[in-house]
């Protein structure tokens, strides 16, 4: 029944993304190494999603055994993984969502690929036709 964590045949908790909070219930469990979110579309076979990372211990992980993974926001293949619920911080993700307000008010939201959505840059590539 989609992506909740079971224990002792036992429905606990549906999982949701650490990054933006969208439920993985569309998702079937054991999570894939190229499983996205369905909303924000980041990697979820990844450490920050898994039970036993810890931020606060060395390696950022409980798992003794485990091999040391540097990115921890990037998809491994840990055999150890296992997708924790109640991993989204909320806080996080709105200092997010404000610093990418941020940058779109200074650099603008126009599309890169469109040069008369910016005359400088309409003017840059008129320079090589």
């Amino acid at each position: 029944p989609g992506s909740c964590l079971i224990l002792d045949d036992l429905m606990v908790e549906p999982i949701h993304c650490y990054r933006c909070g969208t439920s993985l219930a569309v998702l079937s469990l054991p999570l894939s190494r190229q499983d996205l979110c369905p909303d924000c579309g980041v990697q979820l076979h990844v450490c920050r999603m898994c039970s036993f990372y810890d931020p606060q211990v060395p390696r950022q992980c409980l798992e003794d055994d485990a091999d040391d993974v540097s990115e921890k926001e990037r998809a491994n293949f840990c055999d150890w993984f296992k997708p924790a619920s109640g991993l989204f911080d909320e806080q996080r993700f709105r200092d997010e969502q404000q610093a990418r307000a941020k940058l779109s008010s200074l650099f603008g939201d126009g599309d890169a690929d469109d040069p008369d959505a910016d005359p400088a840059l309409k003017d840059a590539e008129d320079l090589f036709k």
